[in-house]
């Protein structure tokens, strides 16, 4: 018996990859079915296998083989939002060397106000994957237990002082920012290291230009991040990710990514 086409396959995120967030990233995917049609599926990733036939795949997956089998799916020409490139391209280690090859606002490896350790390898899945260390003594520390958990790929900024603020974004279509501590909608409350947020003043449309070139260096149509704003108005990017929640935005950013996906769709 022929199998059913589907013309779009929701592909739900792993919840490992979902930490506090699990309610809120099946919201967003939810969301964006309701405009597309009513008749849509949804799967989980550990149950995506080549017999799920589809024209569009949505996918907030992460795990490696869903990755490799998204890659085949869209050299086979379907439709795959975000791009399993792109999503392997946003691996924390590789997106640090693209950021740095491409001049993209970062923290500096080094600084005077501590420091943060971060899983290099995926992205974070529990709160001990990113760490804050006020010193160099805490840094060993960390990274000893780093070792004890089997990570061996991890990378180290210096801690920044200044506003962190969490931005979102659908292509060049779609960008909000929020300071996490007016809200306090935190998925680890590492946002609280930094303290209140004092707003200082910035260029707006500067952060989302950097934003938007690193969404399109990668390939990454669905993003979010965060990025601390100094006393001075400079920001650096200190984290970049695919398919957020947008748990402050959602039916704004639904519309964004509906509108993307009946473009391609074209």
């Amino acid at each position: 018996m022929e199998k059913k086409k589907h013309h779009i396959l929701a592909v739900r995120r792993d919840d490992r990859f979902s930490p506090n967030s699990i309610e809120n990233d099946r919201a967003i995917l939810q969301s964006v079915c309701r405009l597309l049609g009513n008749d849509i599926e949804m799967v989980d990733e550990a149950r995506l296998s080549e017999e799920c036939n589809a024209d569009v795949y949505l996918s907030m997956g992460r795990l490696p083989r869903t990755i490799q089998l998204l890659k085949r799916i869209e050299d086979q020409g379907d439709i795959v939002i975000n791009s399993a490139y792109g999503v392997a391209a946003s691996v924390r280690c590789k997106l640090y060397e693209t950021m740095k090859a491409n001049h993209i606002p970062m923290a500096p490896s080094h600084g005077v106000h501590g420091y943060w350790l971060k899983r290099g390898d995926e992205a974070a899945q529990e709160v001990g994957d990113v760490m804050y260390c006020p010193n160099e003594e805490a840094l060993d520390k960390a990274k000893e237990r780093f070792a004890e958990r089997g990570i061996d790929n991890y990378l180290v900024s210096a801690h920044v002082l200044g506003d962190v603020v969490k931005f979102y974004g659908v292509g060049d279509r779609f960008f909000r920012y929020y300071y996490p501590t007016d809200d306090r909608r935190m998925k680890f409350s590492h946002e609280l290291v930094n303290g209140e947020a004092h707003h200082y003043p910035f260029d707006e449309r500067q952060l989302r230009h950097e934003v938007e070139r690193l969404a399109e260096i990668i390939s990454l149509d669905v993003y979010g991040g965060d990025a601390i704003v100094d006393e001075k108005g400079c920001f650096y990017i200190i984290d970049f990710n695919d398919w957020p929640s947008f748990s402050r935005c959602r039916e704004e950013a639904a519309d964004a990514i509906a509108s993307l996906v009946k473009d391609r769709m074209r």
